[in-house]
């Protein structure tokens, strides 16, 4: 049955987001508080030369997906790479024949090839992550991949009105497939995100995973971690015949979970050469009123950074 669960998981994941699509993850407000990495701030110091209006353009942009995809919004922030070609006055068809001309120059290299900050998402889900970042972040420098291991969940963040494929690209991928490659070449991403995505990998597959991603990324950049840690109270619900190996459990709906401690992340980012900058536990009481339980949740939150002078390929 455990060799099920693995051949099978595409299946598993896939059926889950068409189960709860865009409902069951709600955005994390706690993303910039957590990971200031992600605040706009980080990735635009060379904006602070810029004259101040048009600091000041880019804030509505940005702040405007409950209005939907608007054409003429999407095709201002696609037609250019620098802030003073851009105009909101142009007429849609030039901003249409625009874009396609930056596509097709970022199709001869790779996507988000012109980009100055590039943050890569794995297990993005329905976009819980990519979404408040690329609403909250204004750089025009920046680009953001995503990709899942669910084709479902893609289709949903690609047919989200607030995805705009001149600033994000979305695909599916596998981390544990060594023959699958990246859409980026290495040392090209300033971050890397893994949220609550390792601890569906099964253990034995999560070293080369993480060895391969840590390629990815620029000298001086960073992995960001948050997952769940041992003796969350997720763990001490499962039953016993939920039990595949040890720590690493299959949910009643095919999907995998696994239970972290600091130090075996710990092994796993330093393996892979990376410096350790954050690695402590949250732990967040839950209180059920309605039982009269009290439980505890907790997570691990990392941050590993790249050595500048790297040795780990």
């Amino acid at each position: 049955m455990p060799v099920d669960y693995e051949i099978n998981a595409h299946k598993y994941w896939n059926d889950f987001y068409k189960i709860h699509e865009n409902g069951f993850f709600k955005d994390r407000h706690w993303l910039f508080t957590e990971f200031p990495e992600l605040a706009p701030g980080q990735s635009q110091d060379h904006l602070e030369d810029l004259p101040s209006d048009n600091k000041r353009s880019e804030v509505p942009e940005c702040r405007t997906s409950e209005d939907g995809p608007g054409l003429k919004i999407e095709q201002h922030k696609c037609s250019s790479n620098s802030l003073e070609h851009e105009t909101q006055t142009a007429p849609v068809e030039e901003n249409v024949t625009q874009k396609l001309n930056h596509l097709e120059i970022c199709a001869d290299e790779f996507p988000g090839s012109s980009a100055t900050y590039r943050i890569l998402e794995v297990g993005c889900g329905v976009g819980n992550t990519v979404f408040p970042i690329l609403q909250t972040n204004n750089d025009p420098g920046l680009f953001v991949y995503c990709c899942d291991f669910s084709s479902t969940a893609i289709e949903l963040v690609q047919t989200n009105s607030a995805y705009d494929p001149c600033r994000c690209f979305a695909f599916v991928h596998d981390l544990c497939d060594e023959d699958q490659s990246y859409p980026v070449p290495t040392s090209s991403l300033d971050i890397i995100i893994l949220i609550f995505v390792l601890s569906a990998v099964v253990p034995d597959k999560m070293q080369k995973a993480i060895n391969r991603l840590s390629r990815l990324l620029k000298p001086g950049g960073m992995m960001l971690l948050r997952d769940y840690g041992r003796h969350d109270m997720a763990q001490l619900r499962f039953k016993k015949g939920q039990c595949l190996s040890e720590n690493f459990y299959v949910r009643g709906d095919g999907t995998r979970v696994y239970f972290f401690t600091q130090d075996e992340l710990d092994t796993l980012f330093t393996t892979a050469g990376l410096e350790k900058v954050q690695n402590l536990v949250d732990r967040r009481l839950q209180v059920n009123r309605g039982k009269q339980l009290t439980m505890y949740r907790v997570w691990i939150q990392c941050k590993y950074r790249k050595p500048l002078l790297s040795s780990a390929g």
